[in-house]
């Protein structure tokens, strides 16, 4: 029988006997990882991504350029690469658990040199064990797409996150227990297969005798070995997100107690840091060693009835290089936490972007929103336009009038002259009754000499190049009456109400299209130009070309924030609402955060401006913390 408890014990039990020998492989495979593996695997995945030639920002150019034959082997490729990485470094752990020596470092060069020896072994496993789970997939994810086509195909997106019509219930009313059902047995598969990778580790077979074999040893037991491996993986999950709460609410306040003086301040947050990051080395070590060890523990109990793997030898020693790999470990958490203590920057200014107006506090993309966004503090308003069947450029988001107004056409089928009879202001609350779709014009004249505009293309298809040169139009336009206005200004408070006649300097575009970036920096380089992204496949876009990415909040780290300083432009968050997601960014370094609610974040940039250095240096560790 397998008992939880007997397996946990057996677990806990071959990390403390050969925890030194653990931590010398993983440091070893892990500099292995970091100075070949991994920069070869990114540079040919990379190299495969630029042949394709055209970048890919949203989720739909993902999902195209996966339908193809070159994307579909790109992801194989991704995939299988990875998870040989993964299989390589299990496959290890479980050598050094098995294997036990007098020396650790030997120990775990030797597991090291037999993993590398299994690779062709591995690689095979890798293709048929992973292969089959996707092969398995496929029919569920086509059926899936065509489900969403069937039900959802002809409805905006946006329509669908906001209203959630009764088409996208019976989508997933019958989508979801397709997806359940895939889980189930990719889940069974995934049990009675578990001990196919110390069967190759430990006897050299090859997949199709390690996964026979792994059947029939886990016939009839895979009940209690979910249990272990489901309880094991919320432990996992779990462990870090105790940590940080524990050093958050325990650690953190105490620093609060310390006198704001650098000469304190400074170090003790440098102790702290450097604590955090061994606790955090040390929770993926276990992490990655235990999953590893639950299936050399499994192995040795269903297969030659062991209840453990063998302890190491009494006279066992870890060597002077064990001692000096460890102290190498603490060296590297101390840099980090130096690093990261100077990189926080004690005064930070962010500009506060409206998403659609003060799209909480009145309908979106209206003169009531945009209004409303200017007394809130708002440096730039963002709205969507989009071109009229005569050619006018109105603000609207979505493509169709059904959300707001009930009309079933395409914005794109009606004239400006039409359009000014709907109401958009009456769904939003009665306040707003008989509230219009305002032309760009109007917009611009709202801002006038009080904000910016940051001014999102939504093109029709085959009309982006028109939508391009109508926007640009329209701000020419208003340069023009600008001068105008100033010319016959007789003070300067009248002057300053025409607004500067630098329209194009003030104003700032922005897409989702990096053709559209192109387009526009061609008709109008002194634009300046916001590339909207959803993600960003590596390797797939030129960051040469705009002034500024804006990328979905929860997409932002460190990464993207030095390769938006080394190409010298902006990073724009999007769309945030939440007042310590805000802080979060913030400390990130980002440039400006598009929000609905303006007003929030213009009070959170007060309120952190009236903190002192102290205090604010605690609160960009607490945010980094929660990061």
């Amino acid at each position: 029988m397998l008992a939880l408890s007997q397996l946990s014990r057996d677990v806990l039990r071959t990390l403390r006997d050969h925890l030194r020998p653990l931590i010398v492989y993983h440091l070893f495979f892990t500099l292995l990882a970091s100075l070949l593996l991994l920069p070869a695997v990114a540079w040919s995945l990379t190299r495969l991504l630029a042949r394709f030639g055209r970048p890919v920002i949203s989720n739909a150019e993902l999902v195209d350029i996966l339908m193809s034959v070159g994307g579909a082997l790109w992801l194989l490729a991704a995939i299988g690469l990875t998870f040989l990485m993964l299989y390589l470094q299990q496959a290890g752990m479980i050598l050094v658990s098995a294997r036990p020596r007098d020396n650790h470092v030997r120990l775990a060069f030797e597991a090291l040199w037999w993993t590398l020896r299994r690779l062709p072994q591995l690689a095979a496993l890798v293709v048929v064990q992973v292969g089959v789970h996707l092969l398995l997939v496929l029919p569920v994810a086509f059926a899936i797409a065509w489900l969403y086509g069937l039900f959802l195909g002809g409805l905006d997106p946006y329509y669908i996150q906001r209203v959630r019509p009764p088409a996208l219930w019976q989508f997933l009313a019958i989508g979801l227990p397709l997806a359940i059902t895939w889980a189930t047995i990719a889940a069974t598969l995934y049990f009675r297969w578990i001990l196919a990778l110390p069967l190759v580790a430990l006897e050299g077979l090859w997949p199709r005798q390690a996964l026979a074999r792994s059947h029939r040893l886990t016939h009839g037991r895979k009940g209690p070995i979910a249990v272990a491996v489901i309880s094991l993986l919320l432990v996992i999950i779990a462990l870090p997100l105790l940590v940080t709460q524990f050093f958050d609410r325990l650690f953190t306040p105490m620093l609060w107690w310390l006198p704001e003086r650098n000469a304190v301040l400074v170090p003790a947050t440098l102790a702290y840091l450097t604590a955090y990051v061994l606790l955090t080395l040390a929770i993926t070590f276990v992490g990655i060693a235990a999953n590893a060890l639950l299936s050399a523990c499994l192995y040795l109990r269903l297969a030659h009835r062991e209840p453990q793997p063998a302890p190491p030898l009494g006279d066992a020693h870890p060597g002077r290089l064990a001692w000096a790999l460890e102290l190498g470990v603490i060296a590297f958490a101390l840099s980090q936490a130096w690093l990261i203590v100077n990189s926080f920057e004690l005064r930070d200014e962010v500009a506060v972007i409206a998403h659609r107006g003060s799209s909480m506090d009145a309908p979106e993309n209206t003169l009531s929103a945009v209004e409303q966004a200017l007394a809130d503090g708002a440096d730039i308003v963002e709205l969507d336009v989009r071109l009229t069947a005569d050619g006018e450029v109105v603000l609207f988001h979505d493509r169709s009038l059904t959300r707001l107004t009930g009309d079933r056409r395409n914005l794109g089928e009606v004239t400006r002259e039409e359009l000014a009879t709907f109401d958009v202001g009456s769904w939003f609350g009665d306040a707003f009754q008989g509230e219009r779709i305002p032309g760009l014009d109007d917009a611009l004249v709202a801002v006038r000499g009080r904000g910016a505009l940051m001014i999102d293309m939504k093109p029709d298809p085959g009309r982006e190049v028109a939508l391009v040169e109508a926007v640009i139009a329209t701000l020419h336009e208003e340069a023009v009456r600008r001068r105008r206005c100033l010319d016959k200004a007789v003070d300067v408070q009248a002057g300053a109400s025409c607004g500067d006649p630098d329209v194009i300097g003030e104003m700032r575009l922005a897409t989702m299209s990096a053709a559209l970036v192109e387009e526009t920096r061609a008709r109008e380089p002194e634009l300046k130009v916001t590339l909207l992204a959803q993600l960003i496949l590596p390797g797939t876009l030129d960051r040469r070309g705009f002034d500024a990415l804006g990328l979905r909040h929860n997409r932002i780290n460190q990464s993207e924030i030095r390769l938006a300083r080394h190409y010298g432009y902006e990073v724009h968050a999007w769309t945030i609402n939440d007042r310590a997601r805000m802080s979060q960014l913030i400390d990130l370094d980002v440039d400006a955060i598009i929000t609905d609610r303006p007003a929030m974040l213009a009070e959170l940039l007060n309120d952190r401006r009236e903190l002192g250095d102290g205090a604010l240096l605690l609160v960009k560790l607490r945010n980094w913390l929660r990061y």
